[in-house]
This record gives structure tokens, sequence and C-alpha cells, in this order.
């Protein structure tokens, strides 16, 4: 969040038009003042503020270039970004340098520092907590560990295809090697995801390079298309119409809200309360091998992503110059579409299980900590636990700190429920298997609301 801008020479208070759509700032060097009231009513596509540290920013321009995204940064407008902007930026001194030419005042003295109502006491507390988690280094990453996580992806990856090599291509051997391709796709699925966080250098182009090697060489995506994906979902998580996780393009009915709302409409583009049993048939084996795949494809030819398309293509040359020798091009396109096969049911079981039994519902504006909380839960720690969802299994910690190395996540977790447990915040923590299993409750009391709101409402 941070970038270019115009400035006007006024330092009369705003009255809420002041640089309005398509404007670029208020008062010269940010002398004019403003009420909640006044910024919350810049919320819109073409006029877009939002406040940092008190201070009042119009990114309507700015935000077609934010390098996360439009989306994201517009997800804030009219509200308080302070503690997002703390949690996106890893070097947040750095970014303030380009958020200066957008400054065009601050909150009136006699304004709180949170919008909406929001509790005070709690934001306080976690920005404290987040100085803490800083000043004791957890934000920093060990390069070994992750030396050594990429280590052992490469070797599942020569060991797969070492094993044919040598032993040949029987369907007990080969059945073997996909699964090993089934893994070290999967865990390169949670390295890039450390990459794509800023999580790992210091240096964020270090990141960048390495997280378009990880999921475009090892892997045959995008890392654009993932990073403009994922922040948004790390912005504003379970959030309808602002986290694209949640947009099921009406094959699905998730929470409590949307169901009822479709009920309501008469909408029925599926019938959504069978739709926990064919989740079986169109989520787990589909998304990565299907909508995922088109979706990837469609976005770098729209936005003209060649970089990310030729770190992708390099993926499947190398696939196919490694597998064509063995099973032929149909036999490698076999192949290479039964690995997605296992490793999207992988990918959407780890990801599901600490969101979908969340609270899903509308923009609610809540802190951050209450937002990240109601939308999130754990599973519990093991080395098992921890490898299989690349310590997502922290996903409360992960989502207030998307930054912090993932190797911190259990040193951090004390802390995060000690500050849970004195603001009344639920702090859920459940077994693997309950993760899952909650997954198809959910689905099924969402199908359940809207079977009744349709038949009686």
């Amino acid at each position: 969040m941070g970038g270019g801008g115009q400035q006007t020479e006024s330092s009369e208070p705003a009255k809420g038009d002041r640089g309005g759509p398509g404007g670029g700032g208020g008062g010269r060097g940010g002398s004019a003042v403003y009420t909640w009231e006044e910024v919350q009513r810049h919320c819109h596509r073409g006029d877009q503020w939002l406040v940092i540290d008190r201070k009042v920013y119009n990114i309507t321009q700015w935000a077609k270039r934010h390098p996360g995204g439009i989306r994201v940064i517009s997800h804030f407008a009219g509200e308080d970004a302070t503690d997002a902007f703390s949690a996106f930026h890893p070097d947040p001194h750095f970014v303030r340098k380009f958020l200066k030419p957008l400054l065009i005042g601050e909150l009136a003295t006699t304004e709180p520092s949170q919008d909406h109502g929001k509790n005070a006491a709690l934001v306080q507390d976690f920005q404290a907590l987040r100085d803490h988690v800083e000043s004791e280094g957890l934000l920093r990453a060990r390069p070994l560990f992750f030396s050594l996580y990429l280590g052992h992806i490469l070797l599942l990856e020569a060991l797969a295809l070492g094993l044919l090599w040598v032993w040949g291509t029987s369907w007990s051997l080969t059945l073997l090697c996909s699964l090993m391709l089934a893994t070290s796709q999967a865990q390169a699925g949670w390295l890039q995801h450390d990459y794509g966080h800023l999580s790992v250098f210091k240096k964020s182009s270090w990141n960048h390079v390495l997280q378009k090697f990880v999921i475009g060489h090892l892997k045959g995506a995008s890392a654009n298309w993932w990073n403009h994906r994922h922040f948004q979902h790390h912005a504003k998580p379970n959030v309808l119409s602002k986290d694209p996780d949640v947009n099921s393009l009406h094959v699905f009915v998730l929470g409590d809200k949307q169901p009822v709302e479709y009920g309501v409409k008469k909408l029925k583009y599926m019938p959504y309360h069978h739709q926990h049993q064919y989740f079986f048939l169109i989520g787990p084996p589909l998304l990565i091998p299907v909508y995922f795949h088109i979706q990837i494809l469609r976005t770098m030819f729209l936005r003209q992503d060649w970089v990310d398309l030729a770190w992708s293509m390099s993926f499947y040359l190398r696939f196919f110059c490694c597998y064509y020798p063995f099973f032929g091009f149909f036999g490698s396109v076999a192949l290479i579409s039964f690995v997605r096969f296992l490793e999207s049911h992988w990918f959407v079981w780890v990801t599901q299980m600490n969101h979908l039994p969340m609270e899903i519902d509308h923009e609610r504006h809540q802190d951050w900590l209450t937002m990240q909380l109601s939308a999130t839960c754990n599973i519990e720690q093991s080395t098992f636990n921890d490898w299989f969802s690349g310590h997502l299994n922290f996903q409360i910690e992960h989502h207030l700190f998307p930054t912090m190395p993932r190797h911190n996540y259990h040193l951090v977790a004390p802390l995060v429920r000690a500050l849970c447990e004195k603001h009344g915040v639920p702090y859920q923590v459940k077994t693997l298997q309950k993760g899952m299993t909650d997954v198809v409750r959910s689905l099924k009391k969402s199908g359940d609301l809207w079977l009744d709101a349709y038949l009686h409402k």
C-alpha cells in the first residue's frame, strides 16, 4: 500500500468531497483534518480513501498500480487499514516513502483511532503483541529450514524419476511414482506460499524469484495469479464478495447468511441440500486439475503475463522430457493428470478445514484480530500435521502475522491464545479428523438452511 498521487493546496478541513472520484489528494503536506464519517464516504471504486496510523490517504489512482493488486487495497477503502498495512509489509518504513504523495490529512483529534466502533483496548493490545513479536525476532526466518524444505521436494522429484529408470514402469511402481510426485507438488505448494508472503528472505526480490521458480518451474502455475487471489483472502477472510476463496460461483452456498439469501430469492443453480454429497465429486477432485488450471491459463493470457507463462511452460517442458521416454505423450498427460487429482484432494482438505466451517458473512468491519479469528481455526500440532499442512495447522497465527516464517508459529501461538482469552475472542483448535469432518458438516448445515428458506420463506 504505497505509491504516487497529487496534492491540492487547501488546508481547510475537508467536507467529504475533496479528493473525490479520481482525485489525488487533500491538503498540501496532509494538513487537512477529517472525521471518520467523511473518510467512510470514500469507499467506492472511483473514490477511495483509507487511514493508516491516523493519517488519511487518497488511494484512488494508486490502487491501480498497487503491487499486491487493486482489489486487496480497495477492500479497505473507507476504513482503518493500520493492522493490514503492518501485516502485509515486512518493511513498512520503506513503503511509507511511497505513501507520502498520497497523504491528504489526518483524523481530527476528537476522532478515535478505530473506525466502526471497534474495541480500542483489543486493537491496542494486538498492536503491542505485534511490537513484541518483532522485537523478539519472530519475523526473521532461518534460511537452513527453508533450504532443507526445498531440498526434500527436489529429492522426491529425483526419486520418483529414478524409480522408473531403475525398476521400470509396472502399475505398482507407476502408482508409487505418482504418490511421490503428488507429495512433492503439495509440498511445493506450501513452500511457494512462504515465498509469496515474503516470509523467507529480507529482500522482497529474492522471495519473488524463488516463488516464481517453485510455483512456476516446479508446479507449472503462476505466482502473480496466486498472489493477487491469495492476498485478498488474507485481507478479508470469509467475507462474501471480497474473499475469492468463498466465491463458489453458485456451485455451493456457504455459511449461515448466503444460503438463506439464495433460498429467499428462490435461487437454485444446484440442489444445495445435497451439496455435502456432490462436494466429493466436484470439489477435491476437480479444483486444481480443472478450475485452477483453466483460471491460471486464462489469467496469464488476459494479463499478458509472459514471464509467469514462461516459468509455467518450463515445468511442462521438463516434465514431458523426463516422462515421455517411459509413457509416451498421452501416458505422460495421464500421469500429470492423476498427480494433479491426488494433489487437489490434499490441497482442498488442508485449506478448507481451517476456514469453511467458520463464520462466512458479508463485510462487518471488524478489527484485524476478531476478523481473522472468526474466519480461521487451528489444527492440533504434531510433526505429521506440521508437515502435512505446511504448518497451516497454525492458520490463526499465519493469518494474524502473514509474513512470519512458519517455523515460528508455535512460539507465538501461546501469546495469541492468551490475548484472545483476555478479550473473550474464541480461539479454536481441532483434531485433524474433526477439521475435515467439519467441512462436510458445514456444507450440510448450509444446504439445510437453503432448503428451509427456499421452501418456507
